[in-house]
């Protein structure tokens, strides 16, 4: 019997589909781990899926329309567990603005979930 392992590359792949959707919060509960911590730039850390799924309600509660993602660059390193991604998107924002961002990201994979998030923006 052969056994399929998910790699971290095709979990990336998947996260982003959902992304690319507007699945926000979906995506949190399929990669996320229950002890995930996430944080924004220099800011401290929000630790915990509950917590950071509470903070995406937020920044959720502002988006009227998602309109698109790019990639810009993906890189995984398997061995590690560590995927940077580079990236923009666009939102309509409940004040009808189009609001264009662009990010990257340093996550650490384990177990086909993710444990720890940094995103870095200006």
């Amino acid at each position: 019997m052969t056994q399929t392992t998910t790699t971290v590359s095709q979990r990336v792949e998947q996260l982003q589909g959902f992304i690319n959707e507007g699945k926000i919060l979906e995506a949190m509960d399929e990669f996320y781990g229950s002890d995930i911590s996430m944080r924004e730039n220099n800011e401290p850390a929000t630790v915990g899926l509950a917590a950071n799924i509470v903070r995406e309600k937020e920044f959720l509660s502002v988006v009227k329309q998602w309109n698109w993602t790019k990639w810009h660059a993906v890189a995984v390193n398997e061995d590690t567990g560590v995927a940077f991604l580079e990236y923009s998107f666009e939102f309509v924002n409940t004040d009808d603005q189009t609001i264009t961002y662009e990010q990257a990201t340093v996550q650490r994979w384990v177990d086909g979930k993710i444990v720890s998030e940094r995103f870095y923006h200006g």
